[in-house]
């Protein structure tokens, strides 16, 4: 088995007074793509939210390790710069924060933090534009706000830019082709598919079995009230496609 990249014990997670995650355990090696799938309510984004340090969400129970670390006990920021990336169901707008310089910053923010030197403009652009063009987005999108103004899926071309660039650890992918047509859908998974090494791993939250046609997993695991009730291989997201969660 691969060496362990996150691993969730028995996690309980509440926001306000109301119990969502209700012990949920998974471990992801090492150059795996894990699939969660369930019905609305399941608590499949609260779970991308707790990942990222959303303090909205409250662990009562259990824990997380990432890379050998109690994921719980970093902060927000750590997380981040040890290699956590979540693209959201629904990114922020930040009118008046320039796309192209919050990249670059976190990029480089994240490149100091393990020893390298910062990245230049110049090259930055170039390799932007690389990822881009893969993408298919316009070229002036990196010169505009952050996410201001963008189409649903101009906003998850964006996410997938971002998290290509900074080539993280953890990947979570929640809800990512929501807001997608065939086409966009394509080019995000495949990008997507590009990022992934043998060092990373990825988490693919998702009602549709679409999107996994693309970015194939090693395990799907279907999440309902809280739990994780089911897991095995790609025989669940075909049953799930002809007949459902019920």
């Amino acid at each position: 088995m691969s060496t362990p990249v996150v691993t969730i014990t028995n996690l309980k997670v509440k926001t306000g007074d109301k119990e969502i995650l209700k012990g949920v355990n998974l471990t992801i090696g090492a150059g795996e793509v894990h699939a969660i799938m369930g019905p609305n309510g399941s608590g499949k984004s609260t779970l991308s939210h707790v990942l990222a340090g959303n303090p909205d969400f409250v662990v009562t129970d259990g824990s997380v390790e990432f890379a050998g670390k109690n994921l719980l006990e970093m902060p927000i920021e750590e997380r981040a710069r040890a290699g956590i990336f979540i693209a959201f169901q629904y990114p922020p707008e930040i009118p008046g924060v320039n796309n192209a310089q919050f990249m670059r910053t976190a990029l480089n923010t994240i490149r100091k933090s393990h020893g390298k030197s910062e990245i230049s403009a110049a090259d930055f652009l170039k390799q932007t534009r690389v990822v881009m063009e893969r993408l298919k987005m316009k070229p002036e999108m990196i010169k505009r706000s952050l996410n201001d103004g963008f189409s649903g899926g101009e906003k998850k071309k964006n996410e997938i830019l971002q998290m290509a660039l900074l080539e993280p650890k953890l990947m979570v992918l929640d809800e990512i082709d929501s807001g997608l047509d065939v086409d966009a859908l394509e080019l995000v998974a495949k990008e997507a598919n590009r990022t992934m090494n043998s060092d990373s791993a990825m988490i693919v939250i998702t009602h549709y079995s679409r999107i996994l046609q693309y970015i194939k997993p090693n395990r799907v695991h279907v999440l309902s009230n809280g739990k994780i009730i089911e897991s095995g291989g790609f025989e669940i997201v075909e049953r799930i496609e002809t007949q459902g969660y019920d």
